[in-house]
């Protein structure tokens, strides 16, 4: 190659890192952009040339199967093997300040990821005790490190053997307010009180554990369930969970459940309230403006810090130092388990999706890693990754924590980076499991103000649903995907912004579909699967 066709390879292969490490899918816009870089490169590389040939049959057809995406992944997987440009490859063994420093960036990268769900499924189950809430963000810290060993070292069939970081699910965060929410409505039915079912939490954390197992069966027949959940299912789904969100960031920006009393200190919606998240919102947008990306990943956190900044000019803050010196013991089922057939097949549905993005995400880091994407040690990766994911979570509701899925966010540093070393992840996996242990990270962020965790959130959530819709416009949309969408939302927001269209019907069907994001994902798998269109 000349050397200007050099750097236009090299600046093939960053572009292609970037689209893999998103959704480990190529939409027909990716494609038209790969063409333009790779279409000067034809003649330098047989590859590029097959890639190029490829993009166009897809872009005459205007629209790219899941076949088509599969078959564009290989062969670009092929080009990044040949150029993965890795500083330590996935069996390399950092010396240890290399090893240390790598961990610590992803743990900045999914610090915030980890502890928000806790939080906010807290808030939602009007959970006002520090100490409850900071055991259960302790949890999902150890749990955490745990399920990220888990992955990286594969024990037995379990595990991808790659640089994968676990964190609880933004996922379950709707559907898991929405069991805690049945437990509590029985227990003041029958003159008991919320804090005697312990808020709803063995209920959570029961269901959690017997569902779990769908994704598990799902890590064996991933192949097919891609035919049933389509990229149109998924980004139908993700932009759900995005939407049904945004009401849970919303209240925190106003200042919470707790703010909507008669005698709060700071009403719902008052301007100190309202003051804290509006400046935590405009210093993440800020910071994500910047070219570098090390500065867009910490941004949240940058956020966060100037939140409690604010706060505490407020007085918002009020830390609880007695039990911050302890240590916490993990204890399995340390409240105990309740069960609910319907809850637990509701999550089931959502179990599913997950199965699905988790393979997403596995192949994304075997690409990004220059590893294959064709072989069997792949589908042993996605297999062992997908089972992972289930039993993590089903070892989360023992350890009193909700399920865990896969980090996309990381593929992006083991990018940026350079480092595909599955060792640097036990280390992750080590501060994970420090932080937990020791209250003090817990009870810091319990006391967080609802208004510095919405101003972050709403934004998270935004993000979410703006995924999701990208994932749906990447689909050609014709009179069939029209009518799925149209059901699927229907359906999906319709529970959400009317859930009383339920209060006759059975308990069973009304714990199932009282989640918007399992009334429209239903929907949406049925949908798909069922209407034929003759054209």
């Amino acid at each position: 190659m000349t050397d200007k066709e050099t750097e236009q390879y090299a600046k093939l292969v960053s572009r292609l890192r970037e689209f893999v490490g998103d959704d480990g899918r190529i939409d027909l816009a990716e494609a038209a952009e790969i063409r333009m870089i790779v279409s000067p490169l034809v003649s330098a590389s047989d590859e590029c040339a097959l890639l190029k040939r490829l993009i166009d049959d897809v872009i005459a057809d205007g629209r790219i199967t899941l076949d088509e995406s599969d078959e564009l992944l290989k062969l670009i997987g092929k080009i990044l093997a040949k150029r993965s440009g890795l500083v330590y490859g996935i069996e390399d063994r950092p010396p240890a300040p290399a090893a240390f420093f790598a961990a610590v960036q992803h743990l900045l990268a999914v610090f915030v990821g980890i502890i928000t769900p806790p939080l906010l499924i807290a808030g939602g189950l009007k959970i006002e005790d520090a100490t409850v809430k900071g055991f259960l963000i302790s949890m999902a810290l150890f749990v955490s490190g745990v399920c990220t060993f888990i992955q990286c070292r594969r024990i037995g069939p379990v595990g991808a053997k790659l640089l994968c970081v676990q964190g609880t699910s933004f996922q379950f965060i709707g559907p898991l307010i929405g069991i805690g929410m049945i437990a509590q409505n029985r227990a003041l039915a029958s003159g008991n009180t919320v804090e005697g079912v312990m808020y709803g939490l063995p209920l959570i954390f029961g269901c959690c554990i017997c569902a779990a197992p769908v994704e598990m069966v799902a890590a064996f027949l991933f192949k097919k369930l891609r035919r049933v959940i389509t990229p149109l299912v998924s980004g139908i789904v993700v932009t759900l969970i995005g939407l049904g969100l945004v009401k849970v960031g919303i209240i925190s920006c106003g200042g919470g459940f707790a703010s909507m009393g008669p005698d709060a200190r700071f009403p719902f919606a008052g301007w100190q309230n309202l003051t804290v998240s509006a400046a935590v919102l405009l210093t993440i947008v800020f910071f994500n403006t910047f070219r570098n990306n090390f500065i867009r990943m910490a941004s949240v956190i940058i956020g966060i810090i100037v939140g409690y900044v604010v706060a505490s000019f407020f007085g918002m803050v009020h830390f609880e130092t007695g039990a911050m010196l302890s240590f916490n013991i993990p204890v399995p089922f340390k409240w105990g388990v309740d069960f609910d057939f319907g809850a637990i097949l509701g999550l089931g549905v959502v179990y599913l999706v997950t199965s699905i993005e988790a393979s997403g995400d596995i192949t994304a880091n075997s690409m990004i890693s220059g590893l294959s994407i064709e072989d069997d040690s792949y589908h042993a990766r996605i297999r062992g990754g997908v089972l992972a994911d289930g039993v993590n979570s089903a070892v989360a509701g023992v350890f009193n924590s909700f399920p865990n899925s896969i980090f996309a966010q990381n593929n992006g540093l083991i990018q940026l980076t350079g480092v595909a070393s599955r060792h640097v992840g036990y280390w992750i996996a080590g501060l994970l499991l420090l932080l937990g242990l020791f209250p003090v990270v817990g009870m810091v962020f319990s006391t967080m103000p609802d208004p510095v965790l919405g101003g972050a959130t709403l934004l998270m959530f935004g993000m979410v649903a703006a995924a999701g819709i990208r994932i749906v416009a990447s689909q050609p949309i014709g009179r069939k995907e029209s009518l799925v969408l149209a059901i699927a939302f229907g359906f999906g927001l319709g529970v959400e912004l009317c859930p009383d269209i339920l209060k006759h019907a059975p308990d069973a069907i009304k714990n199932i579909f009282s989640s918007g994001l399992v009334a429209g994902g239903v929907a949406a798998i049925a949908a798909n699967a069922l209407i034929r269109i003759k054209e």
